[in-house]
């Protein structure tokens, strides 16, 4: 049977890509907190995410309370304020930080491994995550800081625009919330609040650890130990529900004093680990997530000269994440660019890539594959990953596999599954009153 040459570059491309992916080592500590880690002894650092099941779909009526929950996390233990904490961080160059998205959040340490430098940092991370004081002052200037951040995204058409849109989708669900809160969520957050929310939900039934860098899984598995003996225990919280798939599709214009518009289209996708997933992500690739080369920067860009960027995505979450189409626009244009936009994807769905499209998509990705896994940073997002979704822990060392597998058939099939035009939520803003 004789080889085309695309088929011989893919399949080269899988073989190295196999031998690139790191290796996953997996356990459980002794009180069940899902540990994983991977070694990479090139250099003297190490990476540690703690990541919970407590983003922004946790706060309930509170929007912005997990993000200043984690916010206050460094100012202050029952031993060190925060200055005294950001000293202790500073002296042996080890570097702290949160994260909050709408599923999950990460509170995540870098250090040197010397033994002497880490064993501070690691001392001072577990502090201020198992034992925050939560300083009264701190929470109130933090708390000030968030207000004028949500009144500063309010001169946004960005922000007032992508802000609509999750609003507009999930409606009442939690991820229809801001991860930052608006003013009257921010000013209804008391101290008890964040204290409970740090008691319900940054607890070791709650927690996975992630570890990368250049130790091994002896020490790794005691510095797990280490964090996860510390937390304080609590309870797994119940999953967040479903969205609802029946809400009417609106179409929102929010007029605003500025030159460009703003718009966003889009409909519920995927959850993560959707067996449609590689597909997906494939065929979007050729409609708006491969830059220059893909349908929708042919169709406003390059054709009509509407937009300077356009672009799409899914977004899995826990249960049902966002298909997200974005672009920015001249005023005048915008309703042009929202039908331009409705019609590639209604073509896409119908018609799916053509064999040229197809296969440049999967050359661009699996070629682009080491760049997404060549720090140690960027495994450890990876590792929080597929340990908070319960991916299988070959997902790195398979992509390629997946992604190589697709066809143009699947590609059509599955679009028509997820995606239908007439669901997109349209949101524009940008432009003056209507009359």
């Amino acid at each position: 049977m004789r080889t085309t040459p695309h088929i011989l570059w893919i399949g080269l491309a899988l073989l190295g890509s196999v031998s690139a992916a790191p290796q996953i080592e997996q356990w459980h500590t002794e009180n069940s907190v899902r540990t994983l880690f991977v070694a990479a002894p090139e250099l003297p650092m190490l990476d540690i995410a703690v990541t919970f099941d407590a983003g922004s779909g946790r706060d309930a009526s509170l929007a912005g309370l997990s993000q200043l929950t984690h916010s206050l996390l460094n100012t202050g233990t029952g031993a060190l304020n925060a200055d005294a904490i950001a000293e202790k961080f500073e002296d042996v160059g080890a570097q702290f930080g949160v994260n909050v998205n709408l599923d999950r959040s990460s509170v995540a340490l870098r250090s040197l491994t010397d033994e002497t430098l880490f064993e501070q940092a690691l001392s001072t991370y577990i502090a201020v995550l198992a034992q925050p004081a939560f300083p009264d002052k701190d929470y109130q200037r933090l708390k000030n800081q968030a207000l004028t951040a949500i009144r500063d995204e309010q001169q946004r058409p960005g922000s007032i625009a992508s802000k609509a849109f999750y609003k507009a989708l999930y409606g009442d669900h939690p991820y229809g919330q801001p991860v930052s809160g608006d003013e009257h969520s921010i000013q209804a957050i008391t101290l008890e609040d964040v204290r409970e929310f740090h008691r319900q939900f940054l607890v070791a039934e709650n927690a996975i650890i992630a570890i990368v860098g250049g130790i091994d899984s002896v020490k790794a598995r005691q510095i797990a130990e280490r964090i996860s003996s510390n937390l304080p225990r609590g309870s797994r919280p119940e999953p967040v529900g479903a969205p609802d798939h029946q809400l009417p599709a609106q179409e929102l214009y929010i007029p605003y004093p500025s030159q460009q518009a703003h718009v966003y289209l889009g409909q519920l996708g995927i959850a993560r680990g959707d067996p449609d997933y590689f597909t997906l992500y494939t065929g979007n690739h050729v409609l708006g997530g491969g830059g220059f080369t893909s349908r929708l920067v042919k169709e406003i860009r390059m054709e009509r000269g509407l937009s300077y960027s356009v672009y799409s995505y899914f977004f899995p979450l826990r249960t049902s994440g966002p298909f997200i189409l974005g672009l920015q626009t001249s005023t005048g244009q915008a309703q042009q660019a929202v039908e331009v936009s409705l019609r590639t994807v209604e073509g896409f769905i119908r018609d799916g890539p053509d064999e040229e499209e197809l296969e440049l998509a999967r050359k661009s990705i699996i070629g682009g594959f080491p760049l997404r896994i060549d720090s140690n940073r960027d495994i450890l997002g990876y590792l929080s990953l597929i340990g908070y979704y319960r991916l299988p822990l070959d997902y790195l060392g398979t992509f390629n596999q997946h992604i190589a597998a697709v066809t143009r058939a699947d590609i059509r099939e599955a679009f028509d599954r997820h995606l239908k035009s007439h669901r997109m939520v349209k949101i524009i803003v940008g432009g003056p009153e209507k009359e």
